[in-house]
């Protein structure tokens, strides 16, 4: 019998989960704190099999590993595709990657400080489509190439950054509601 101690701690870790998967905004992996959640909960709450209430399970937890192997793999193609598209350099390819990254989080804490509550939303996308589009062009001004490909590959890089970045996101919805499901049904 499941009290209200699972109930509780439940219901905080569904909660986590959707503030885990923002963090994905930030390139942060949010989708792989999801999983320490539900390990928590499968470790604190084993699923009593003969009763089938709720409860989170270890198949549980491998289907969430399985998704949030499966954002990561699609948020990387989708940003090395974008720019490799447009004839992109590995080099300009990583530095978009990196750049995407770093002016993701500052982005977020620049813009956090001017609007309250969604500016650290706003300034991660911003700035990550900034840092992707910038590390292309960075990339590709250092083999030299010329500025119509500077700017191709940092157009295929932003694309792709911004397609990355909401197929984890979705990825990360179906994780949240297969763990929510798991814990409550």
């Amino acid at each position: 019998m499941i009290d209200a101690t699972y109930y509780v701690l439940a219901t905080l870790a569904v909660l986590a989960s959707v503030l885990l998967w923002l963090a994905n905004l930030l390139s942060l992996p949010g989708n792989w704190g999801i999983i320490v959640l539900a390990i928590a909960l499968a470790w604190l709450f084993p699923v009593d099999a003969s009763t089938h209430g709720p409860g989170v399970g270890w198949d549980t937890v491998a289907v969430l590993a399985g998704l949030a192997l499966l954002g990561e793999l699609m948020e990387f193609a989708a940003g090395a595709t974008g720019a490799a598209r447009q004839g992109a350099s590995r080099r300009a390819i990583l530095l978009s990657l990196v750049g995407s990254c770093a002016l993701s989080l500052l982005g977020a804490l620049l813009v956090a400080m001017l609007i309250p509550v969604v500016g650290a939303l706003i300034g991660a996308l911003v700035g990550g489509g900034a840092g992707a589009w910038g590390g292309a062009y960075l990339g590709e001004m250092w083999k030299g190439r010329s500025q119509p490909e500077r700017l191709a590959a940092g157009k295929g890089a932003l694309v792709g950054r911004v397609l990355g970045t909401f197929s984890k996101l979705l990825v990360g919805v179906i994780m949240v509601a297969v763990f929510t499901a798991a814990a409550f049904i």
